[in-house]
């Protein structure tokens, strides 16, 4: 063990005093996790995985573990991800969007087999005047609630085209985003632009917002 522990140390130096292998008591589920991250610590985990009292690590060795782990952290991508929201009347959609490989579920489940079936084709529109290829790259997690049957399509719609336009300007180029925003405007500019019209509530005297009951004068 003794030759063990100087082949730690000669590993694995430290410059602020602590010996590698100053005892730190840890749970003994720890070792097989340090084991993966650090070499020095497998060393005298080996030794210690046996035993039925906790695994005595190294306070450098663990020094040495969280440093090796912010550094990992800090070399990891970014994630490509933005989201949007879509509104009609009261149905709200809230759409992720991220890099993928053009899957798009709404609430779970895929957007062809949306409901009802007689308005699916309105929740593909964005997709139908885009193409494809432009969702190839991106995967879409949508949610939505509120509203009825249609508001809700048509949230789920105005949240998928303003997604895939804050990616492209995001993480593509201002071109891309220009010629997506430019067809989709073209077409409707509801699938950007929130619609503020709301049903004018129905008064006294009459049937509805602005029908009178029917007078009779003699």
């Amino acid at each position: 063990m003794k030759e063990v522990k100087e082949q730690v140390n000669n590993d694995f130096p430290l410059k602020d005093g602590y010996d590698l292998v100053d005892p730190l008591v840890c749970s003994k589920y720890h070792w097989s996790y340090l084991l993966c991250l650090f070499n020095g610590v497998s060393i005298v985990c080996f030794y210690n995985k046996a035993q039925n009292n906790p695994v005595r690590f190294t306070r450098g060795a663990v020094r040495e573990t969280q440093t090796l782990i912010a550094k990992m952290a800090q070399a990891a991508p970014a994630l490509e991800q933005v989201q949007c929201f879509g509104r009609k009347k009261t149905a709200v959609a809230v759409t992720y969007c991220k890099r993928g490989r053009g899957l798009i579920k709404i609430n779970g489940c895929p957007i062809e087999l949306v409901e009802p079936e007689i308005l699916r084709f309105k929740a593909f529109e964005p997709i139908l005047l885009l193409g494809r290829h432009r969702f190839a790259g991106v995967d879409m997690r949508i949610r939505v609630k509120g509203g009825g049957h249609t508001s809700q399509i048509y949230a789920i719609r105005q949240s998928i085209a303003k997604a895939l336009v804050a990616y492209y300007q995001k993480y593509v180029d201002e071109q891309s985003k220009k010629e997506i925003k430019d067809i989709l405007v073209r077409y409707d500019r509801t699938l950007l632009v929130a619609d503020p019209r709301r049903c004018e509530p129905k008064k006294f005297g009459g049937r509805g917002a602005r029908a009178r009951f029917q007078k009779s004068y003699r």
